[in-house]
């Protein structure tokens, strides 16, 4: 599928309107403000979450800012107003900008291949810095390597996890899908550091927290004291434990910095008024690219940017031991949204934002049409390569409508909502099942399964 008939496909589908009853031209900000702490009380009273924060940004005006909970269980400390968290995966963004920006000075391309920066073994194959960005360069990802638990409390030569990686089978030819890939962003801070002489946070520091007034934001550490710096703790049925330990070696350039909701506020009015970034440049970073057979995908660098419910959405999240956080864009209504969270389990960054932006924005479901082919000629088992694990999917044609089974697990979902071209949607993720393949776009990962 083309990106500019999936692109018209989605335009056509999504007019069905859902009204909210709050639209962001009369929203009481009493009662945003309200609804933000029953969220927040419930997650709390129930031991969801610790603490956390939010702010709710548009057009020069701070709608919502509020911090919530304990940013130390043990001493009871309540959350501090502009309080540091570990922001997990939201560091590719910066990541992402600090490749553009030495794109920029000359200093190397996008359609370099990366082994010109890093050596690796990639056993023939070509990989562009574009695919290690977008996702795309089919390299075993180090977070889902059995070796990775060992490496976890350890601090060795970086290297060390390269030549691991070496060894481990592409999880597909690059370019032939979109699986996230932490290890693309960890190669990419040893590209940044190789090119520029300097450390990853010291070139971060010097051509992004400087500039952009950002004081809170650094490398986060596991023994370095830092004031109103929270705690993390992870959820479990038994009550809130201590986070598990992870040397900061490791997420490194695809998750290991800290920052607070104000400056990451500063951060992405930077990135999205053209303070860091040239026209070009901003472009690059936001729009996807495609699959090598033309089939578009809705990561781009660093970022996500797709249509939610109809509303142009660019995000990302990030999870790390302790801490969940998200941070969220809507261009037409210049709103910003983000929520950082001392506790990984059901009620990260998301969900609070989640819940909250569906009182400022009108969403606006998918319009299902008449199928217009016979479903039972998809009937059959896929197989395939998602993240962490390969799947086989049962598909069965039912009355308007099919099914899909994961693994022969029992639970068994029915997709109804069909727009066309041999394409449902489920929630905002496309699921298209055509000449004996099955590609599933959950925005974060673009995977095909063949059929068997």
């Amino acid at each position: 599928m083309k990106k500019s008939a999936l692109l018209i496909l989605l335009v056509l589908t999504l007019v069905a309107s859902c009204k909210n009853e709050n639209p962001i031209t009369n929203t009481n900000l009493s009662n945003l403000e309200m609804y933000s702490d029953s969220l927040f009380k419930a997650s709390l009273d129930s031991a969801k979450i610790a603490g956390g924060t939010i702010l709710i940004h548009q057009k020069g005006k701070t709608l919502l800012k509020k911090s919530y909970g304990l940013a130390s269980l043990e001493l009871e400390v309540p959350m501090p107003e502009n309080a540091h968290f570990e922001i997990g995966s939201v560091t590719k963004q910066f990541t992402a900008v600090a490749i553009l920006k030495l794109v920029g000075a000359g200093k190397l391309t996008l359609e370099d291949d990366f082994t010109q920066y890093l050596k690796f073994d990639t056993k023939g194959r070509t990989i562009t810095i574009n695919q290690l960005l977008n996702h795309t360069s089919g390299i075993a990802s180090y977070t889902e390597i059995e070796e990775f638990g060992g490496l976890i409390p350890q601090e060795l030569p970086r290297d060390s996890l390269v030549r691991i990686l070496e060894t481990k089978d592409f999880l597909f030819e690059p370019g032939e899908a979109l699986i996230y890939n932490n290890s693309a962003y960890f190669f990419l801070g040893l590209i940044i550091e190789k090119v520029t002489g300097k450390t990853y946070e010291a070139y971060l520091k010097e051509t992004v927290f400087e500039p952009l007034g950002m004081q809170n934001t650094y490398y986060c550490s596991t023994s370095k004291v830092v004031k109103n710096k929270a705690y993390g703790y992870d959820y479990s049925p038994k009550g809130l434990q201590k986070k598990q330990y992870l040397n900061h070696t490791w997420p490194y350039a695809a998750g290991s910095l800290c920052s607070t909701t104000e400056d990451l506020l500063l951060w992405m009015t930077a990135i999205h008024s053209g303070k860091l970034l040239s026209k070009v440049q901003y472009q690059q970073l936001i729009t996807p690219k495609t699959l090598n057979d033309g089939t578009p995908v809705r990561y781009a660098m660093g970022l996500t940017n797709y249509f939610n419910y109809g509303n142009q959405e660019i995000s990302h999240g990030g999870g790390i031991p302790g801490f969940l956080s998200e941070t969220k864009y809507f261009p037409a209504e210049d709103l910003h949204l983000i929520s950082l969270v001392n506790t990984t389990g059901p009620h990260g960054g998301s969900f609070f934002i989640d819940n909250i932006m569906w009182k400022l924005l009108e969403k606006q479901k998918y319009l299902a049409i008449t199928l217009d082919f016979d479903p039972k000629e998809i009937e059959g088992i896929y197989s395939g390569q998602t993240r962490g694990k390969s799947q086989n999917v049962k598909v069965k044609a039912i009355a308007n409508a099919i099914t899909i089974e994961f693994n022969e697990s029992g639970k068994v979902d029915t997709l109804s909502t069909y727009v066309g071209n041999h394409t449902w949607m489920d929630g905002n993720t496309t699921v298209s099942i055509k000449d004996g393949k099955l590609s599933t776009d959950q925005i974060y990962g673009h995977f095909i399964l063949k059929k068997q």
